[in-house]
């Protein structure tokens, strides 16, 4: 049982380290992320930008601590929407083949995410339901 936590603490470090590094480089390359924006359907850049990436590091430490992981998960999973819907999917018709090659690999990294964020929500959610049942 020991070592199923430890795996399992290593698998939430592995999903969240990520994700915390993706937004500190909101705030690192803050002006390439406004760039990319031209594409999309944000207004307002640099700003938006930033507080995306506060959102990301929170998200990343609460999945890391072990803390509010389901409330996290769940607020990872919107964001993430977000970004794929306002700002990837539209840079996909970009024509610069550039700006849409990018898009292509950014999609896929995104959804990934998105997935392996629906997953622990879902988990998380059905154990709560199911301790809840048996006690």
């Amino acid at each position: 049982m020991k070592q199923l936590k430890t795996i399992s603490c290593i698998g939430r470090i592995l999903f969240a380290l990520p994700i915390g590094m993706m937004g500190l480089n909101h705030f690192l390359m803050t002006p390439l992320f406004a760039q990319q924006l031209k594409e999309s359907l944000i207004p307002n850049g640099a700003f938006l930008i930033m507080i995306s990436g506060l959102m990301l590091m929170i998200v990343s430490a609460f999945i890391m601590l072990n803390k509010f992981v389901e409330i996290a998960s769940l607020w990872l999973i919107g964001l993430l929407v977000m970004i794929i819907c306002a700002i990837h999917i539209p840079s996909l018709f970009s024509e610069d083949i550039n700006v849409a090659q990018l898009a292509y690999i950014e999609v896929l990294k995104t959804t990934s995410l998105l997935g392996g964020a629906i997953m622990i929500a879902l988990y998380l959610y059905e154990k709560r339901k199911l301790e809840s049942s048996n006690s």
